[in-house]
């Protein structure tokens, strides 16, 4: 049922969780923070964080939201030391931390319960939002203390690794990864699904990975996002040298060692350049493979450099190669197809839906010696056709700018708040086209 003209033209009070929220630290509080910021352009938005992003908000603001900052430290600061030791390597065992954070953000949710409970029993809010953290392993206590809808989202997770690749599994130190599927037992998991009222959840991998009972209010709801306006297009001039750019952790699941392998493998694409950016515990791995195969004169790995110099490369390369075997989203695709850069990706994962047809190259998955076959094929292919990479370049950058515009989604976000509340009678669909850009705020 759609409330009255005047309740459908009130302004929606949100109140959103995101623990991870934070303009200056990379992935997901980074774009936790983007989130934020966009969204309360478009409603009333009150944002919960933790007391550790207090200093790089208050210097940037938060847009138009109101913060509030909880202190959990004291549990959060000596379980976090914990996991990191446990894990022995900060790029490992990402399963193990996610798992270990448990604990630390209940005691968020609850310090948010006990400074807002009378403000949700007295309806000062219209909703609760939880944007952070991501994985659709953590449960919300929230969801079934609220009295007011709550929501979830974006989640991200549940892609299984792929067969070919359990050794980069035991690399990657997921030992954890076997335990996986005890989530579904611990408390407040159940109620989380049952009782939100909208799941936004990114890609199929995601969505097949929340239980039955959550599926009607799940809305496939790809996560991250970037501000066009800091993307100029390029305009790049055709080069007899072309360069491949690879951006990413060494880590063995990204598999960088399929282009290294691929432009050991061919004459052709040795007349070009491989530039790797990013350091991890596969580097040496990488070099030995460089000088085995005389390869310094075409392959540059240089280590972790600044943004602003990730920026120049992507607006200068042609050519993204990202052969990661278990991409959950893969948000450095969305900077590199704003940059006008083909993407050629393995099939599996985030990759397969940020690269649709038209728009990139995408490889079948395999084993590795499947995958540096068919990336030495697309490659050559590409080099030898500048026009082809141009045309799929500008392609990429019109579906990303499309879909992945912050405006864009705190539209949607919008659009979904207000089927939540029973404004609107239709489920939003994140991939039809979005709606007209609202007006700001006075």
């Amino acid at each position: 049922m759609v409330h009255n003209s005047s309740q459908a033209d009130a302004p929606i009070r949100v109140l959103m969780l995101a623990d991870d929220c934070n303009p200056d630290w990379h992935s997901l509080p980074a774009l936790a923070y983007i989130y934020a910021c966009t969204v309360s352009k478009y409603v009333d938005l009150t944002v919960v964080t933790q007391i550790r992003n207090q200093p790089n908000i208050d210097r940037d603001g938060l847009g138009n939201a109101k913060v509030v900052y909880l202190d959990t430290e004291k549990i959060a600061a000596p379980i976090y030391k914990l996991a990191t030791a446990l894990s022995g390597d900060p790029n490992k065992a990402m399963t193990l931390k996610v798992a270990f954070s448990y604990p630390s953000y209940l005691a968020f949710e609850w310090m948010a319960w006990k400074q807002f409970r009378q403000d949700l029993k007295d309806k000062r809010f219209d909703l609760v939002h939880r944007i952070s953290p991501m994985s659709p392993t953590i449960p919300s206590p929230m969801a079934s203390w609220s009295p007011v809808p709550f929501m979830l989202g974006p989640v991200l997770g549940g892609l299984s690794w792929p067969e070919h690749f359990k050794e980069e599994m035991q690399r990657e130190g997921e030992w954890m990864n076997y335990l996986r599927a005890l989530h579904r037992w611990m408390p407040f998991y159940r109620s989380t699904y049952a009782k939100s009222a909208a799941i936004l959840a990114a890609y199929d991998h995601t969505i097949s990975d929340i239980p039955e009972y959550g599926q009607a209010q799940t809305i496939n709801f790809s996560e991250g996002g970037v501000d066009p306006a800091a993307f100029p297009f390029p305009n790049r001039q055709k080069k007899e040298k072309m360069t491949v750019l690879f951006v990413g952790r060494l880590v063995p699941f990204k598999m960088p060692e399929v282009l290294v392998r691929a432009f050991a493998a061919s004459p052709t694409l040795q007349q070009h350049q491989l530039i790797i950016v990013g350091d991890g515990p596969e580097r040496p791995r990488l070099e030995k493979l460089i000088a085995d195969h005389n390869l310094s004169e075409c392959v540059e790995l240089t280590g972790t450099i600044s943004q602003e110099r990730v920026g120049e490369l992507m607006r200068s390369s042609e050519i993204f190669g990202f052969p990661s075997i278990r991409e959950q989203g893969g948000g450095v695709l969305t900077l590199a197809m704003m940059s006008g850069m083909t993407c050629v990706v393995v099939d599996y994962g985030g990759p397969a839906t940020r690269v649709p047809e038209g728009c990139g190259v995408r490889v079948p998955m395999g084993n590795r010696d499947r995958l540096v076959r068919d990336f030495t094929q697309e490659l050559e292919k590409l080099v030898a056709d500048p026009d082809l990479v141009a045309e799929l370049g500008r392609a990429g950058r019109q579906f990303t700018e499309t879909y992945y515009a912050w405006d864009a989604k705190a539209r949607k976000t919008k659009e979904i708040y207000e089927w939540v509340l029973g404004r609107q009678e239709k489920k939003p669909d994140f991939w039809e086209q979005p709606l007209a850009p609202l007006p700001e705020p006075v």
